[in-house]
C-alpha cells in the first residue's frame, strides 16, 4: 500500500461506504426520530445487500492487488523456499486487513439471509474486529514508518480508533444517533485521509521543502534533510489533518441540515393492542374491565339486538 494507488484505492472505498452510511443514518433519524434503531449496514432500494456486496468486492480486489498483482513477480512468496520475503510482509498485512473486512461482509450477508436472531449483534462484533485488526496492523506495521510517513500513519490510527470505539458502542446503545453519526463520519474521514495521504506523500510536487521522494527496497520513502526540515514537515501534516477534519465535520453538518429539510419527520402511529400503565410501568392489554359497570363498552352487553336497531 506504499504507493499513490495503494492509498487512493482503499480511501475511495472507505469514502463511498462512509457517505452511504452517513446518508442513511441521517435520513432514518430525520424520518423516524422516535423509533430510530439503525442496522450496521443499510440496504439499497433495489438491491438489498448492495453495501455488503461492494465491501466484499472491494476487499477481494484489495487482496488480489496486494498478493498477486502488486508484486513484481505477481506472487508474494519466495519461489525458492515458498516463504514470505521481508519486502512482502507489508503486502500480507494489508491483505489481512482486507480479508477481515471481506469476512465481516460475508458473514453479515449470511446472517441476514438465515434471519439469525443475534445476527445484528454479531455483525457489529465482526465490524469491530475488522477495525481492530486495521488498527493493530497499522500500529505494529512491519514497515518502519519514520518521519513524515510516521506522522501521516499515526494520525490515521486516530480515525480508525474512533471507528472501532463507535462500532463497539453500537451494541449497548443501538438507538443512539450520535454513535451512528460519529461512526459514519469517522469512516468518511478515513477515506478522505487515505486520499490525502496518498496524494501528498507520494506526489513529488507536494513533498515538503527539505524532503524528497526516494525508493528503498522496492517501496517509496520520504526522508528529510535535518531536524528542522523534518519538524516543519510534521507540522504541515498536523495542519493538513486539522484542516481535513474541519472540512469533513463541516460537510457532515451541512449534509445533516440538507437531509433534514429533504426528509421531514413521518407520522408514527402507536399500536393500540398494548398500553403502558403509567403508575407501575407494566404493559397491559387494553381490555375493558368487567368490574366497571359504567363502561360504555359494557352497555352493549345488556342491550338486545332489537334495542340496538332503534
Amino acid at each position: 500500500m506504499g504507493t499513490l494507488i495503494g492509498h487512493v484505492g482503499p480511501g475511495f472505498g472507505f469514502l463511498i461506504i462512509g457517505l452511504w452510511q452517513l446518508f442513511n443514518h441521517i435520513k432514518l433519524y430525520c424520518q423516524h426520530p422516535k423509533s430510530y434503531r439503525p442496522p450496521i449496514w443499510f440496504p439499497a432500494p433495489r438491491v438489498r445487500h448492495l453495501e455488503l456486496y461492494l465491501i466484499m468486492m472491494g476487499g477481494w480486489t484489495s487482496i488480489l492487488m496486494e498478493l498477486f498483482i502488486g508484486p513484481s513477480r505477481h506472487q508474494p512468496l519466495d519461489p525458492t523456499d515458498w516463504t514470505i520475503p521481508s519486502n512482502h510482509l507489508h503486502n500480507f498485512e494489508h491483505a489481512t486487513i482486507s480479508f477481515t473486512i471481506f469476512a465481516y461482509a460475508a458473514f453479515a450477508l449470511h446472517f441476514d439471509r438465515v434471519r439469525l436472531r443475534a445476527g445484528g449483534t454479531l455483525s457489529f462484533l465482526l465490524g469491530a474486529l475488522a477495525f481492530a485488526v486495521e488498527l493493530l496492523l497499522s500500529y505494529l506495521h512491519s514497515t518502519d514508518h519514520a518521519g513524515v510517513e510516521w506522522q501521516y500513519h499515526w494520525l490515521l490510527q486516530i480515525a480508525i480508533a474512533v471507528s472501532l470505539i463507535t462500532t463497539v458502542m453500537g451494541i449497548p446503545f443501538p438507538r443512539s444517533f450520535a454513535v451512528g453519526f460519529v461512526r459514519s463520519v469517522s469512516v468518511v474521514f478515513q477515506g478522505v485521509w487515505f486520499n490525502v495521504l496518498g496524494i501528498m506523500l507520494y506526489t513529488p510536487r507536494f513533498i515538503p521543502k527539505g524532503c524528497s521522494l526516494e525508493t528503498d527496497d522496492g517501496r517509496f520513502v520520504v526522508p528529510c534533510k535535518g531536524h528542522l526540515s523534518l519538524h516543519r514537515a510534521k507540522a504541515l501534516v498536523n495542519l493538513e489533518f486539522s484542516w481535513t477534519l474541519i472540512a469533513v465535520v463541516a460537510f457532515s453538518m451541512w449534509f445533516y441540515l440538507y437531509l433534514a429539510k429533504k426528509y421531514p419527520e413521518l407520522a408514527e402511529y402507536e399500536c393500540l393492542a398494548e398500553k403502558v400503565d403509567q403508575e407501575d410501568g407494566i404493559w397491559k392489554s387494553p381490555k375493558i374491565e368487567e368490574e366497571n359497570p359504567d363502561s360504555f363498552a359494557d352497555v352493549g352487553k345488556w342491550l338486545k339486538p332489537k334495542d340496538l336497531e332503534r
